[in-house]
């Protein structure tokens, strides 16, 4: 099962900015609301493909138009799976601010804005690389 055709990865970039922005908002304000909003996109990237994500095609529709075609491409499964990791630090970070559990909260979101940031200011994609270890040490049932 394909995760998708593989993507520009000056669009996932992109989206990695305005989740960093999103986040340290989220992550100041504490406002569960901003930080559930967040999670949605997570897992709309994550979960129903990065073809339907927000930020996917805000980059699509209003950037790309703008730029020369890529060089290169990136496949979608390691992105989803960053994807799906931020969904997780989003849900948990949402529902502990919910909760009144302001620490827990905190600590979440830190994470994904760590993630974030990271892959923001220096491509460097650590749910793409995670990803890519676990495929390493883990078999493949269709191999």
């Amino acid at each position: 099962m394909s995760a998708g055709p593989p993507v520009d990865p000056r669009g996932p970039r992109l989206a990695a900015w305005i989740t960093t922005v999103v986040l340290a908002v989220s992550l100041v304000t504490q406002w569960w609301p901003l930080l559930a909003a967040q999670t949605v996109v997570f897992a709309i990237g994550a979960f129903a493909g990065l073809r339907y994500a927000p930020y996917s095609l805000i980059y699509k529709h209003l950037v790309a138009p703008r730029l020369r075609p890529a060089n290169e491409r990136e496949d979608q499964a390691p992105l989803r799976f960053a994807q799906g990791v931020g969904f997780g630090f989003g849900l948990v970070g949402t529902l502990a601010f919910v909760a009144g559990l302001t620490t827990l909260g905190i600590v979440a979101v830190a994470f994904a804005l760590a993630a974030a940031f990271l892959n923001a200011a220096f491509g460097f994609c650590l749910g793409c690389e995670t990803y890519l270890l676990l495929r390493r040490f883990t078999p493949s049932v269709s191999q």
